[in-house]
């Protein structure tokens, strides 16, 4: 008899727990992975927002046990990166796997996600876990190798001045990301707590009324509203550099004869490397754990969403409990 499994599914801009799913069976050249834990981002909430026309199972940040797959992987902690390519089209070719024409996307693109007892990825996709990084940890690295990527796409010199707008989940990865390299840093945000663990790290921080407009030579936008993409743009010198992290459901208003007047490079982020990502936590580089503020079993995982909604609630985490049944 085929085995169900439980699932927190996505459709028509409303999520519900379903607990017939198969457990997935992995196509030639993928694992099947048993989810350990998930955590919920800004993008999983954007999806039921509308942010894009997925049905399937919600989540693509997770760590888990290989199940099936190669023999040296059987039993080892996983984590994945979320795009599932080709490795053949014209974009693949030139470099470009995580925008393959035909790629899939953990949670959000034709691939079924981490919310649930199984999930797919192709072997290439997996990457191990330390012993020394935690269950807890490990849900991090999707994220924080997101936060990585602004250094991939952008360089900053020591002598420059940048700004992370919003003290949220993805803010403060790239905040601390960013404050290794030791560059005149500082963060903006409107959460106390958030900012005091900022400070603690030394990390300067500053709310919005303290910005000085089109001061700063990089912007990371982390805040993932028109209030906070607006002090974003306020605060790019002329000839400055505007990096967009957030994904938005709606459209943005923004003004576009500030950008071509200043000359302001606007670069779009999103996925990043899971090697030194793994390589932060594992020697301790990036803290992570006070950044969970919550945890809930899959069953009660519409509870775990409304949570992760509320107002100054950083990381939620989902863990499936108990086998799937017969």
């Amino acid at each position: 008899m085929t085995k169900t499994m439980t699932a927190i599914w996505l459709e028509e801009s409303g999520i519900r727990l379903r607990r017939d799913l198969a457990v997935p069976e992995p196509p030639p050249g993928e694992t099947l992975v048993r989810v350990l834990l998930a955590g919920i981002c800004r993008t999983d909430l954007e999806l039921v927002r509308g942010y894009y026309p997925w049905i399937g199972v919600l989540g693509h940040e997770f760590v888990g046990i290989v199940e099936r797959g190669p023999e040296d992987l059987l039993g080892r902690r996983v984590v994945g990166e979320i795009n599932a390519v080709c490795r053949q089209c014209v974009t693949c070719r030139a470099g470009r796997p995580t925008h393959c024409e035909r790629r899939t996307v953990l949670g959000i693109i034709g691939r079924d996600g981490a919310f649930a007892h199984y999930l797919t990825l192709p072997v290439e996709n997996l990457h191990l876990v330390p012993d020394s990084v935690s269950d807890e940890a490990a849900t991090f690295v999707e994220p924080l190798a997101a936060a990585l990527e602004v250094g991939e796409q952008v360089s900053v010199r020591p002598s420059e001045r940048v700004l992370v707008v919003g003290d949220g989940k993805l803010g403060q990865l790239v905040a601390r990301v960013l404050a290794l390299s030791g560059i005149d840093l500082a963060v903006l945000g409107r959460h106390p707590r958030k900012l005091e663990m900022l400070e603690r790290l030394g990390i300067p921080t500053l709310l919005p009324d303290a910005v000085v407009e089109a001061r700063y030579d990089l912007v990371v936008e982390c805040a993932g509203n028109d209030s906070g993409f607006a002090t974003a743009l306020d605060a790019v010198r002329p000839r400055g550099t505007l990096v967009m992290k957030s994904t938005y459901a709606g459209r943005l208003t923004l003004d576009a004869s500030r950008i071509v007047v200043d000359e302001i490079t606007v670069v779009g982020s999103r996925c990043g490397p899971f090697a030194p990502a793994l390589r932060l936590l594992s020697e301790g580089r990036v803290a992570v754990d006070e950044l969970i503020d919550q945890r809930y079993p899959l069953e009660r995982g519409l509870e775990a969403f409304a949570a992760a909604e509320t107002k100054g609630t950083l990381k939620v985490l989902i863990a499936p409990d108990g086998a799937p049944e017969a």
